[in-house]
């Protein structure tokens, strides 16, 4: 039976949470603060762990470090909707947590039931992660062999299983087409993944990079101010109306769909809107895809990172269509492959990549040389 450690300093909310997985077949073990969950983690080699941020004594961004360090374990974090909840949750994704949810509001809440429900879909997700590319590389080799990460080494799409994203290197000098645009969805996963392939782009590419990463609204802004603190290019959540130019960053906005209007002379003009979700989410990489697929004649390049679900299939589809080039995260390097595979399930997938190997494919795809869209 599949074991998940709930960790969090509110007897309430270990109950809750305790219940709700109890009920969907999971056996549960629980935990106090991040001490408490580190020695359980080594005792009872639970399956999944749920986190809390804040708890006294060692707190969750403190425990995921160590619990990664020595016993690689697939982890979603529970985060309040503040600012500090979504600084301290981006940390704990970059140092090795796969997801996270953002607790609606007080513990007591009316929409407690809804809570439930979407820590059940997310504790399925995570627990079926592969932590290779996440996990820290001096870590990697020494996983035991009934871990979750050695568990799905059968992978066809895979081409590179040496190291996880940011370890490869692009050529420097190489010439790149003008005016390049890059449209990345991620789910499940994701910002780890997303920041090590933004920071092995080269400056002289000079791209203009939208991404749509699933998150709310207070997570977009902070993810977006944390990449602008460490790459070469300057990063952005979106706001309606912005244009976008070379050498720029933009993070789809949590709450509305990100949309291009337009590309004038090598810029872009976003809209935001609060249109139906798309596939239960907003925003959607679809939409972004679309669009970008229909109004970019610039050279265009779609990515399909990991993450759960069927979101951005169609948009690689579109991109394919319009003469871009389409570029899907191998199974091998994707801690949750649902939307790389519905991605190549459409046959649409120009080159399927481990994440290491994706800054190389980008690159590959905007090289002189090379014919894209536009």
């Amino acid at each position: 039976m599949t074991s998940v450690l709930v960790v969090d300093d509110s007897q309430f909310m270990r109950t809750v949470i305790g219940n709700v997985v109890a009920d969907h077949g999971y056996r549960v073990l629980s935990a106090s603060d991040g001490q408490e969950a580190i020695e359980m983690v080594h005792e009872h080699d639970p399956d999944v762990i749920t986190m809390d941020v804040e708890m006294p004594g060692m707190d969750g961004i403190e425990a995921v470090s160590r619990i990664m360090a020595s016993k690689p374990t697939p982890i979603l974090m529970l985060s309040a909707h503040t600012q500090k909840g979504a600084e301290a949750t981006l940390d704990a994704l970059a140092r090795g947590a796969v997801d996270f949810l953002a607790k609606p509001g007080g513990e007591v809440t009316r929409d407690i039931e809804s809570l439930g429900d979407r820590i059940v879909e997310k504790v399925d997700a995570v627990a079926g992660a592969d932590l290779s590319s996440i996990t820290p590389t001096e870590r990697r080799a020494a996983a035991p062999a009934g871990s979750t990460s050695s568990t799905r080494s059968s992978r066809p799409e895979a081409t590179d299983r040496s190291g996880a994203a940011g370890e490869s290197s692009v050529e420097p000098d190489r010439a790149f087409v003008e005016h390049p645009t890059v449209v990345i969805g991620a789910s499940t996963g994701g910002p780890k993944i997303l920041e090590s392939i933004l920071r092995s782009l080269p400056v002289t590419l000079a791209p203009k990079v939208l991404v749509v990463q699933h998150m709310p609204a207070s997570f977009t802004d902070r993810l977006a101010a944390r990449m602008d603190s460490f790459l070469p290019f300057d990063v952005s959540e979106a706001s309606d109306g912005q244009r976008v130019q070379d050498g720029e960053v933009v993070v789809a906005k949590g709450g509305y769909h990100l949309e291009v209007t337009s590309n004038v002379a090598g810029n872009l003009r976003l809209r935001l809107t609060e249109g139906e979700r798309v596939h239960g989410v907003r925003p959607a990489i679809d939409v972004t895809m679309r669009t970008a697929a229909e109004r970019v004649s610039d050279p265009l390049v779609g990515v399909a990172l990991t993450g759960m679900g069927k979101d951005g299939a169609a948009g690689i589809e579109a991109i394919k269509r319009a003469g871009g080039t389409t570029i899907a995260q191998d199974e091998a390097s994707s801690p949750v492959f649902g939307i790389p595979e519905k991605a190549i399930a459409t046959g649409s997938v120009d080159h399927v990549r481990s994440a290491s190997d994706v800054p190389g494919a980008i690159c590959d795809a905007f090289a002189q040389e090379a014919s894209t869209h536009g």
